[in-house]
């Protein structure tokens, strides 16, 4: 009988059976890694998430005694040029009359620890319902507190945004902000 000559697959010898699995295999994982991709990659923030994640805000344009509203990821930012009666004001308020107490210069400070008692900058929704106060436009009613004022559930902020009376539980939020200049503040 005439020996064979297909291969047997032994050692060292690849077959046409071996190349199949290690192609299917291969193949597979390709296909694999195709499908979680969409999944994976539905997991990174959206670009206008990313493109909002951070402002600057020149604030040179704002007098003293002057305010502004800004929107940064959604949400409205008020920022403050404080009068030297406004911090006086603030500063004088004994903790003890604070329902969630905070100094003025906590408030005040930005990311490099750097104290700027003049600009107030903070998350414009009250910290009871998510509403938006009132005073940071001329004309509109600052409260009691010469501050802000919730008139819908009567919520009442002094000049350092804390809480002083009403439903509130906690003084409006202070984000993360970064004078990046004497003019130039980038939120976020």
């Amino acid at each position: 009988m005439a020996a064979s000559t297909v291969p047997t697959g032994g050692h060292g010898d690849p077959t046409r059976r071996d190349f199949l699995m290690v192609a299917t295999g291969a193949l597979g994982a390709v296909g694999l890694a195709a499908v979680a991709w969409p999944f994976i990659n539905n997991l990174n923030p959206a670009a206008d998430t990313l493109a909002l994640s951070s402002i600057d805000v020149n604030v040179q344009p704002i007098q003293v005694g002057q305010a502004i509203t800004v929107k940064w990821r959604g949400k409205p930012v008020f920022i403050r040029h404080r009068t030297p009666e406004d911090i006086k004001a603030a500063e004088a308020v004994p903790m003890s009359e604070l329902p969630d107490p905070a100094t003025d210069n906590s408030r005040v400070t930005d990311t490099a620890k750097k104290v700027r008692p003049e600009w107030l900058i903070m998350i414009g929704i009250c910290t009871h319902l998510g509403c938006v106060p009132l005073g940071n436009k001329p004309g509109q009613d600052k409260g009691p507190y010469d501050g802000w004022y919730c008139p819908c559930h009567g919520s009442a902020y002094d000049t350092a945004g804390r809480i002083r009376k009403g439903p509130a539980p906690r003084n409006l939020v202070i984000p993360d902000y970064l004078f990046t200049s004497d003019t130039l503040v980038r939120i976020g």
